[in-house]
């Protein structure tokens, strides 16, 4: 009975605004028929969440030390189901996780900012660096679409409370502090987001084939993936860097940076210096790939490069 009025209404939809609304819902065990057709006996739906992703991170950013991050772990709880990739929507951080006593990522990151002593400065750094990641390869690795929890493009700081009797109706918490995109550490959080946004916009990344990855190193805590003329790489160890770390590309010729996490515009540390950002390939067979690039890779930092000239040899 359900299933049959869900399809009546999302008809009626697909027939009065095919191309002015979209609907999904979010379930993490992808339902059967989820996203098919309405015509083919599905419920017709345009996206379903993958919930996975925002309960991994929230676990590993509360409960796991960050030399125990599980780098298979990230990739195949990102991914998802491969057959209904295609339908897959992402965010990296949900509504619910800070809502009445939970804690944002800013939150758990950063802790109160006021209080921060001799190690504030590491604190933030790894707060930041990490916040970038996770936002980076959630929004590249998999899905035809991101959701972005309103205040974590900058790393809002406090959780959402709504009025309640447990709060006596108080507003305090009801709020985004919209002049913290002013401040430092926010104001680069958000100049990376809107690079990060601006990247699909002018690259078209979820539209591009799924990607391919190739890397998944354990020890070093690297992981690698391809996705069209882009190539990604996260170095997501707490202290060790590579100054010259090989992953494998199948086409030889140069390659770009085109975001590094690290640029100091977006709280980094600029470790990458600019001469370093163009970088051609290597003819030697690694990953399963024919040629390879080696690439500078500190610590806590991620680059996206782009295929920017192909050599025939």
């Amino acid at each position: 009975m359900r299933h049959g009025f869900l399809a009546r209404i999302f008809t009626i939809r697909h027939y009065m605004h095919s191309s002015l609304l979209r609907i999904f819902i979010c379930q993490a065990t992808y339902y059967p028929g989820l996203c098919e057709p309405i015509s083919q006996g599905g419920l017709g739906f345009d996206y379903y969440v993958n919930l996975s992703a925002s309960e991994m991170w929230s676990s590993f950013l509360q409960n796991v030390p960050d030399q125990e991050w599980n780098m298979n772990k990230i990739v195949s709880s990102l991914i998802g189901n491969r057959h209904s990739t295609n339908k897959m929507l992402l965010f990296a951080e949900n509504h619910g996780q800070s809502i009445s006593g939970g804690r944002s990522y800013a939150e758990i990151l950063f802790g109160d900012i006021k209080e921060h002593g001799a190690g504030s400065k590491e604190t933030l750094l790894r707060g930041c660096s990490l916040h970038k990641m996770i936002r980076l390869i959630t929004f590249t690795i998999g899905g035809r679409a991101y959701l972005n929890f309103m205040g974590n493009e900058f790393g809002h700081p406090k959780r959402v409370e709504f009025p309640m009797p447990s709060n006596n109706f108080s507003f305090s918490l009801a709020n985004r502090q919209w002049d913290l995109l002013e401040k430092e550490m926010h104001h680069d959080l958000f100049l990376f987001d809107k690079e990060l946004m601006g990247l699909d916009e002018n690259e078209k990344i979820l539209t591009r084939s799924l990607p391919n990855v190739h890397h998944v190193n354990e020890t070093t805590k690297v992981i690698s993936y391809i996705r069209g003329p882009f190539l990604f790489i996260y170095n997501f160890h707490p202290t060790d860097s590579f100054e010259r770390y090989s992953v494998g590309v199948e086409e030889a010729g140069e390659y770009r940076i085109i975001l590094n996490t690290d640029e100091i515009e977006y709280g980094g540390q600029g470790n990458i210096k600019h001469d370093q950002y163009l970088q051609r390939t290597i003819s030697r067979r690694i990953d399963g790939l024919r040629n390879c690039l080696e690439v500078s890779l500190p610590c806590r930092t991620a680059q996206v490069y782009k295929l920017s000239r192909i050599l025939r040899i």
